[in-house]
């Protein structure tokens, strides 16, 4: 690589391929974002490849991923994910047939490689702390590997300051080596006023971490108020089978009727959602950013969110923070987001002026200067 030839990065865009959530999403928009920097600037150009290999979901690039090269190949994703993680075969120029100047992958774990700088995305450290809330290859490869991992990664994204310093604290990584790209806010209006009939919108997998039993012995507490007007309760995100439990309740007395389960909602239906909401509530024991927090906050909607992780960071002052392990409190905060009506114009009003903070195209920005910095890195450890 010259010093004025483009860098040739390789992301693996496996976790976006179904049910774009998450590491999903964030890897996506990165991707997308990182082109559209480099149509509106030469200089911040970068040459581009997407990496996918699945046993049944194939690559399909929309427009704005256009420009990118790809590679998808016909292996299920547990096999290469026991092959990379245990292994480190093959390296994915093997299976690439091409070279990168920088090779990032959008988990915990390096993506094998001959040559390249090695970056990593570290989202939260959730895993560490309690595996048990875990599943499948996170349970059986990231606790053991991580560290190890983080030491020799030439590069490591987190999205807050928050996951930084768990980072740095919990794998001893110096904080000079980690770069705090956080995801940019959706490209939504926000609404001018709310809705005459809304509900209170959950969004995110039905799963441990997501402390989904909380939010329903909150909603428990409040439909026992027979003088309070309580809007219905929203669920929406795929359920894991943890969350058999969760299901059943909503089915049942008391707060069936009440509570609703929609199920995974799809990036483009996703703003339509917020629009329909009252308020956003995120229980989550432990987040590493929290994306729809900042969705809401986009699309006008208030927030109601624990007080754990990266949560207050990036809330900021902009919506109520409640004990997540404390349904009464939840339940306060909740009871306060639906009949406070000037507290509701407050938080509306932060919170839009709070997602301005977030743009993907400062992402993609620091980002890149992340990659350059992998790669001098990457280089100072070959003399």
């Amino acid at each position: 690589m010259t010093s004025s030839a483009p860098l040739r990065v390789l992301i693996d865009y496996r976790a976006a391929l179904r049910n774009r959530s998450g590491a999903g999403e964030y890897a996506h928009e990165l991707a997308r974002a990182l082109l559209a920097r480099g149509r509106a600037d030469p200089a911040g150009a970068i040459a581009l490849s997407l990496f996918s290999s699945s046993w049944k979901d194939r690559l399909q690039l929309a427009e704005p991923l256009r420009g990118a090269h790809t590679t998808d190949r016909h292996i299920p994703v547990s096999i290469l994910n026991f092959l990379w993680h245990r292994l480190e075969w093959p390296p994915v120029e093997r299976l690439t047939g091409e070279t990168y100047d920088v090779v990032q992958s959008a988990h915990p774990l390096l993506t094998p490689s001959v040559g390249a700088a090695q970056v990593v995305t570290i989202h939260d450290l959730d895993f560490l702390a309690h595996p048990e809330r875990t599943q499948a290859e996170v349970r059986r490869d990231y606790p053991s590997l991580v560290r190890h991992h983080a030491a020799r990664a030439d590069k490591i994204l987190v999205p807050s300051r928050y996951t930084l310093s768990q980072v740095e604290r919990q794998l001893g990584v110096p904080a000079e080596r980690i770069a705090v790209c956080p995801p940019g806010a959706p490209d939504w209006t926000a609404r001018s006023v709310g809705p005459a009939n809304g509900y209170v919108l959950f969004m995110g997998t039905l799963e441990p971490r997501k402390n989904v039993g909380s939010l329903l012995d909150a909603y428990e507490r409040l439909l026992a108020d027979p003088a309070l007007s309580l809007p219905p309760l929203l669920l929406a995100g795929g359920a894991r089978p943890e969350a058999a439990e969760w299901l059943r309740r909503v089915g049942e007395p008391p707060l069936a009727g009440h509570v609703s389960h929609r199920g995974y909602v799809a990036p483009g239906d996703r703003e339509a959602l917020y629009r329909g909401a009252v308020a956003l509530v995120v229980p989550s024991l432990d987040e590493g950013f929290g994306i729809p927090v900042l969705e809401a906050m986009t699309a006008g909607v208030p927030v109601v969110a624990a007080n754990r992780g990266a949560l207050p960071e990036v809330l900021a002052g902009a919506g109520v923070l409640v004990d997540p392990l404390n349904s009464a409190d939840l339940a306060h905060g909740l009871r306060r987001m639906t009949t406070d009506h000037e507290l509701v114009a407050t938080c509306v009003a932060r919170g839009i002026a709070r997602a301005r903070d977030f743009d993907w195209a400062d992402t993609a920005a620091r980002v890149h200067e992340a990659y350059r910095e992998a790669v001098r890195h990457r280089q100072s450890r070959a003399y």
